[in-house]
């Protein structure tokens, strides 16, 4: 359940884990491990670790499957460390933990890459107790994350039979239906839905039933789905007529094609001693969509990915990186109001990018070996691979950077968000999404030409945080920031806000010397936009989560 906040304000969404776990280590002698499992938070004031739920115990096994669902308020623009640690029962669940069960493992994550997992299902290798490590396979939680609240899709279905195969000697058969979903580990099917028996009929009609698309796809659309029809027998084992397979995202295609669907029904049985066999009849399906408004945590779940991108200023208005009143300083072990920013944001989004890979941009500096002013140059000078793997890759690529190039200007902005957008532009199938954080210490000079990228971006996959550090005017990124009023350029007006200020000295000065709280208030303002910017453009774009 999402909190409807005002524009600008983060999202509350309230968010449910369901637990598994896979080759737990059995540290009974005499029986199997009694595992259950604890999830802890880490609190971002004292910086220690709280309970937030725990599961049932269950007893000999292994590979246990828990019931109890642990629910948490989930907030994209912030960083939520979790503690997930396993143990084996030994007395009474509510005790000390470690005082009363022996421990099976332990797997640190946050919730956003839980939240990010493809089609909702997180996975990690659980570290194991020392000298206790397996040999040939590791232990694994596994965690199903839904979105609590109201579903966004439900469906009508509506079922018949045609010339289905009579199997009763003194009469026509006594039809029905059961529609199943895959399990998650591919082993078995579980039912769904059954339709009621029809009495005495080859042509059966049967009620309609609706439901919510995710009981039947677990937000996975190419989930296998399974339609069987039997013949009802009281007084022994039901027959079955013919069934086939499909999914959820095919049977919506059949649907726009032709609806009702017609689907022939195969008896496997049939099938392989019947020479000339075609079908035990057909399955006629009526399938009805309400399609509604996606959140983000749909379009993550359904494989969206975020891109981001960070680009630094490095205009000589920003002082001598040797000089430690510099906005550039070096000052061993002491974050600059740059790094500061690329930690803040780039700690978040890094786990909603699946292989941590990002490009990092400089401009305005004169860069070797020509020395000429760039208004866009990649921080490690390699474009052949201008990525950096993780938030340190970045700080690393940009500390040497600040030790080849020579300051200078002016402040543009144009050539960068324009070299972001063409990326955007190629991607525009709803499984990417961009994210540009342009750190700057001054006023821009190509106003202009700044205008009009960004009202040309705006119907683009992409989002823009600048964040200004020092004590210049900023009056200008405010003008750019469209939360009062619509962005224009020649008369035509951005197709949506994509652009996010925030002044660092702000936050600087409510927390002070706290460089942990600046860096998570930060993240917190700059990131509370994204979910709605991302939502706003798959609205515009009418983009299903089902593509």
């Amino acid at each position: 359940m999402a909190a409807k906040g005002k524009k600008g304000e983060p999202l509350s969404i309230m968010v449910e884990l369901t637990l598994s776990a896979k080759d737990l280590i059995n540290r009974d002698v005499t029986s199997k491990s009694d595992p259950f499992c604890v999830i802890f938070a880490r609190d971002r004031k004292t910086n220690e670790l709280v309970e937030i739920g725990k599961t049932e115990v269950i007893k000999d096994n292994l590979n246990p499957k828990w019931e109890t669902k642990i629910t948490m308020e989930y907030r994209f623009e912030e960083r939520q460390e979790l503690n997930i640690t396993v143990y084996d029962f030994d007395g009474d669940v509510n005790k000390k933990h470690k005082a009363e069960s022996e421990y099976l493992g332990n797997a640190v994550c946050t919730i956003g890459e839980i939240v990010a997992a493809p089609f909702s299902k997180f996975e990690r290798k659980l570290e194991l107790p020392k000298n206790l490590a397996q040999k040939n396979k590791d232990s694994m939680i596994v965690i199903y994350c839904e979105e609590m609240g109201d579903n966004k899709e439900s469906f009508q279905m509506t079922l018949s039979g045609k010339g289905l195969d009579k199997k009763d000697l003194l009469g026509k058969s006594d039809p029905y239906a059961i529609v199943s979903k895959k399990n998650d580990d591919d082993e078995g099917w579980t039912e769904v839905f059954t339709t009621e028996v029809v009495k005495k009929s080859l042509d059966p009609e049967w009620r309609p039933f609706t439901g919510h698309t995710v009981k039947l796809t677990g937000r996975n659309p190419t989930r296998p789905l399974r339609f069987q029809v039997f013949d009802h027998d009281k007084h022994s084992k039901h027959d079955l007529i013919g069934e086939f397979e499909t999914n959820w995202e095919d049977l919506c295609r059949f649907a726009r094609q032709s609806n009702p669907i017609a689907m022939p029904l195969i008896n496997p049985k049939k099938k392989e001693k019947k020479k000339g066999y075609e079908n035990s009849g057909v399955l006629n399906i009526n399938l009805q969509v309400d399609e509604t408004n996606y959140t983000f945590v749909d379009y993550l779940q359904t494989g969206v990915q975020l891109h981001f991108t960070v680009a630094v200023d490095f205009t000589a208005s920003n002082g001598n990186p040797n000089d430690a009143k510099s906005l550039h300083s070096r000052v061993a072990d002491q974050d600059n109001q740059y790094t500061t920013a690329i930690k803040s944001i780039g700690s978040i989004i890094e786990d909603y990018d699946f292989d941590k890979h990002f490009p990092a941009l400089g401009f305005g500096a004169k860069i070797p070996p020509d020395t000429e002013v760039s208004h866009l140059f990649f921080l490690n000078f390699d474009p052949q691979n201008p990525f950096c793997k993780g938030v340190e890759g970045i700080l690393e690529a940009y500390q040497q950077a600040l030790r080849k190039v020579r300051l200078y200007g002016p402040t543009n902005f144009a050539n960068t968000i324009s070299h972001v957008a063409e990326f955007a532009k190629t991607y525009q199938d709803g499984r990417h999404y961009f994210i540009l954080l342009i750190i700057t210490d001054g006023m821009i000079c190509d106003l202009d030409a700044t205008r009009e990228a960004i009202v040309l971006a705006s119907k683009l996959p992409l989002s823009i945080i600048i964040v200004g550090v020092g004590s210049e005017d900023f009056s200008s990124m405010e003008f750019l920031d469209g939360d009062k009023r619509a962005l224009k350029h020649n008369g035509i007006e951005a197709a949506r806000d994509i652009v996010q200020f925030v002044a660092l000295r702000d936050i600087i000065g409510k927390f002070g010397n706290d460089h942990a709280a600046t860096r998570a208030a930060l993240g917190k303002q700059v990131l509370a936009e994204i979910p709605r910017q991302l939502c706003e453009f798959m609205h515009m774009r009418k983009t299903s989560t089902n593509l």
